[in-house]
């Protein structure tokens, strides 16, 4: 004995393909309508039903937590024998959120896989077909997965924050999250991987390849400052600051050094070039074949 197949189900989650004798009714008839919210909804049933996200953001967080705790067991342990200079210009907060270097790596990734990996499967044309003005997928997929990046970055941030004074308190050197700059730190830090994350699902949009969107996103947070310290001393100070990873990475550093922007200055700047890739991504989705 067979059984019947599922019906389909359209954005809204009610069923498609119904019979010509069904279709009478009003309400059926304006049940497909594609907005937003429905738009929204299905970007983050994909986002949430993908085992490789969970696996990622699990390394982000457990990669800042296990640094800070490494990092500032490291410093208490050396701290009797530093140089005076190195202890006066020693940060507490900072060196407990220095895992954020690496989760930026998952984050990134995470964040050109949102798109990629619909292009790489050909899912994508089902997506546009149901979404035929295609923007609204793109402002769902940013949204979501920046949602979802700036709540996990805030809370991994705290943890490797506390977790981190744990160790520096043998030593009497902890400080604490209501300290002067110290917030804009720790949270500085959630807005900053937030950012990398959305650079990386606007990345992924123009390149539509994942191999070419890491590589977009590595060689701008990670190969332009290993290439411009190859160049003289006089370029980095001038040029440096303004590269999209120095930008932004000023939210993160307590006491900034003269030749680098106000924490605000270069997060608004690094946002500027998010801005920038995202309204390319717009464009490239609107004009290109699926």
């Amino acid at each position: 004995m067979s059984s019947r197949p599922s019906p389909a189900t359209t954005l809204d989650g009610g069923p498609a393909g119904r019979s010509a004798d069904s279709t009478v009714s009003a309400p059926t008839a304006r049940s497909g309508k594609v907005t937003q919210s429905r738009v929204l909804n299905s970007e983050w049933i994909k986002f949430r039903s993908l085992r490789s996200t969970y696996l990622t953001l699990l390394i982000a967080v457990a990669a800042m937590i296990g640094i800070a705790l490494l990092a500032c067991w490291a410093a208490a342990n050396r701290w009797n024998h530093l140089p005076m200079a190195e202890r006066a210009n020693f940060d507490a907060a900072g060196r407990s959120i220095d895992g954020y270097v690496f989760a930026q790596l998952a984050i990134g990734v995470l964040g050109v896989l949102v798109i990629t990996g619909e292009y790489s499967t050909g899912m994508i044309r089902a997506t546009l077909s149901a979404v035929p003005r295609r923007l609204p997928v793109l402002w769902a997929k940013m949204a979501v997965f920046g949602g979802v990046t700036l709540v996990l970055a805030s809370v991994a941030s705290l943890l490797s924050f506390f977790a981190g004074q744990s160790m520096l308190s043998s030593q009497h050197i902890q400080t604490t999250l209501s300290a002067s700059g110290v917030p804009r730190v720790v949270f500085g830090t959630a807005i900053y991987l937030t950012l990398v994350g959305l650079f990386g699902v606007a990345m992924g949009a123009v390149t539509r390849s994942t191999p070419g969107g890491i590589a977009s996103v590595f060689g701008m947070l990670f190969v332009l400052p290993l290439i411009l310290h190859a160049l003289p001393s006089s370029w980095v100070d001038n040029i440096g600051p303004y590269l999209p990873s120095n930008a932004g990475q000023a939210l993160t550093v307590l006491h900034t050094e003269p030749h680098q922007l106000a924490p605000w200055t270069g997060a608004g700047l690094f946002a500027g070039y998010v801005a920038v890739t995202v309204v390319i991504a717009a464009v490239l989705l609107k004009r290109r074949d699926a």
